[in-house]
């Protein structure tokens, strides 16, 4: 893994980063909304890679839209990962208190003193390989506490989940009452 341009900038998104996924470069930056649409392409193949893994519920139907996608960039938390200036990946990196995480059932947080980054909305074209892997690098640049939730039947999500170092914690449900796993990291560098 490489860096470049580590540091947070003036408007408050976290900067730029150059690296490379198996000698591809690649580069995580801040999503604009000229992007909206390459995002909801990746988002698209990512719903048809759901189905096809057994996961028919989760992110069917008009979620995430173009609204969703438009709010994580308003709120400075929407960012893609490009090769060759061609979005590949997406995800949502925003601060802590993510309402949803208030309750948590059958288990506890391994850490609910401190802030914390939530990562939600990962998302990847599905000629790409190992665009999980650089967004938990590129996460883990900026915080140690990180928190994910994902849908029961995402097999896909929970194994990757846990080959990064992510602890199961319990179940939290979201605004509409659906349930979802949720994980933590916490790392101590």
């Amino acid at each position: 893994m490489e860096s470049t341009d580590v540091h947070t900038s003036d408007k408050g998104w976290f900067a730029p980063w150059n690296t490379e996924h198996r000698g591809i470069p690649r580069l995580v930056r801040p999503a604009r909304t000229q992007d909206v649409a390459d995002i909801l392409n990746v988002i698209g193949e990512a719903k048809a890679f759901m189905v096809s893994t057994g996961n028919t519920q989760q992110w069917q139907g008009a979620y995430p839209a173009a609204e969703h996608i438009e709010a994580d960039i308003a709120h400075r938390g929407g960012y893609v990962v490009e090769e060759a200036g061609r979005v590949v990946g997406y995800f949502a990196f925003l601060a802590s208190p993510e309402p949803t995480y208030a309750r948590i059932y059958g288990g506890r947080w391994l850490d609910d003193t401190q802030p914390y980054h939530v990562i939600h909305r990962i998302a990847a074209l599905k000629a790409t390989r190992g665009i999980f892997h650089t967004v938990m690098d590129y996460c883990a640049l900026w915080e140690k506490n990180l928190r994910v939730d994902t849908h029961r039947d995402n097999r896909v999500m929970q194994h990757l989940l846990l080959q990064h170092g992510f602890t199961y914690c319990g179940i939290i449900h979201l605004a509409s009452g659906d349930e979802r796993l949720a994980y933590q990291r916490l790392s101590s560098s």
